[in-house]
């Protein structure tokens, strides 16, 4: 469990990050998910951008990868989100 401090750091990381994964009409899909988790692994810090037909609404979708990738959620904002998870090499360190 990441604190609000910590929450804030990382929303500033995110905030000049492009999106990393793309989310479309079939929404997330166990692919979807594997290069979520790929990217995490490599990087802890993940933004997502929903396409137009994607049939999930954002936060639904946000909580939903992040339960299933055990990652924290950091942020939504309009049809983006941000997922964080620490990993064995450690690339960012918080506050």
């Amino acid at each position: 469990m990441i604190t609000g401090k910590q929450r804030s750091y990382l929303k500033k990381l995110t905030h000049t990050m492009e999106p990393s994964v793309y989310v479309g009409k079939s929404g997330l899909t166990e692919n979807v998910l594997k290069e979520m988790d790929a990217y995490l692994e490599a990087h802890e810090l993940l933004k997502v951008k929903l396409q137009d037909g994607c049939p999930t609404d954002v936060r639904e979708a946000a909580d939903m990868a992040a339960e299933q990738l055990k990652a924290e959620f950091v942020q939504a904002i309009g049809r983006k989100f941000s997922l964080y998870r620490q990993s064995e090499k450690r690339r960012i360190e918080l506050p």
